[in-house]
């Protein structure tokens, strides 16, 4: 079992410019070193906002800004397109009756970038 992942943890898309900052919303989640809990649901454009800059060509954007910059790729703003929750949770740990999220934890954007933990935001084993 890896750490259990917390608010601030750290995140990074393989498509991606920039890590970003998880966020948790729901202000009644249990906490772990006094930070609320991430869960395997946490994957909305509300809980992982922006990668800065998406070099993916399988985004839209990404490919007409390339085309138009005859082929040199064009990186353009990151809005994460994520339509499944984190996999593998912890398979011992519920919060909610949902999985905890874990450092080793990972989710995919439809663009095709691979979104993991690079920091659970805690210390907690």
């Amino acid at each position: 079992m890896g750490k259990f992942v917390t608010q601030g943890a750290m995140l990074q898309c393989s498509f991606g410019l920039s890590p970003c900052t998880l966020a948790i919303i729901v202000p009644t989640r249990p906490k772990c070193m006094n930070m609320l809990m991430a869960v395997t649901t946490d994957f909305t454009v509300t809980n992982i906002p922006t990668f800065g800059m998406c070099q993916s060509m399988a985004n839209p954007t990404v490919a007409s800004a390339t085309s138009a910059a005859m082929g040199v790729l064009t990186p353009m703003p990151c809005v994460p397109v994520i339509t499944a929750p984190w996999s593998p949770g912890s398979s011992q740990v519920k919060v909610g009756g949902i999985p905890a999220l874990t450092d080793s934890s990972k989710c995919m954007c439809s663009y095709g970038g691979n979104i993991s933990i690079t920091s659970p935001g805690n210390t907690a084993v």
